[in-house]
């Protein structure tokens, strides 16, 4: 799978452990920043990645900021993402089976790195169930148009 990462500097050290983690699993790895610890703006860098996702360049994106809740919301504002913010497995299994998530995002100074790993891989191994569940999704696209 082909994935996209990027996280602030709150997130950073989380983001290193899971662009290894990812590769070590055999996906293929954008790292799209930040680089460092250094204060850097959150809606950047998930603009950079939520935009390599909806365009399809990118199957699906993780995102990191300190908390989670700030580059969530901003990766939401790119029309064609559903990005979950995730703090146990049960959510981003369910991100994935009943929302269709195509962004993961996740909390650097919230989540221990081997516990958030966890949450990765429980959100690339689920696949979408479908069904009811489509019209749903549908319902959210037909929202952003009207935006």
């Amino acid at each position: 799978m082909k994935l996209v990462v990027a996280s602030d500097h709150g997130g950073f050290s989380l983001k290193q452990a899971i662009v290894l983690h990812l590769q070590a699993c055999g996906h293929e790895v954008v790292d799209v920043g930040t680089n460092s610890e250094t204060s850097v703006d959150y809606p950047f860098y998930a603009k950079k990645a939520a935009s390599m996702v909806a365009s399809g360049a990118c199957d699906r994106g993780i995102v990191v900021c300190g908390a989670g809740v700030g580059i969530s919301i901003s990766a939401n504002k790119i029309n064609g993402i559903r990005c979950a913010l995730c703090t146990n497995e049960f959510m981003a299994r369910m991100a994935r089976r009943h929302n269709d998530a195509n962004m993961l995002a996740l909390g650097g100074r919230v989540l221990a790195i081997p516990y958030a790993l966890t949450l990765v891989d429980a959100f690339l191994e689920e696949p979408f169930d479908g069904g009811r569940h489509q019209r749903r999704i549908d319902q959210i696209t037909e929202m952003e148009r009207d935006a």
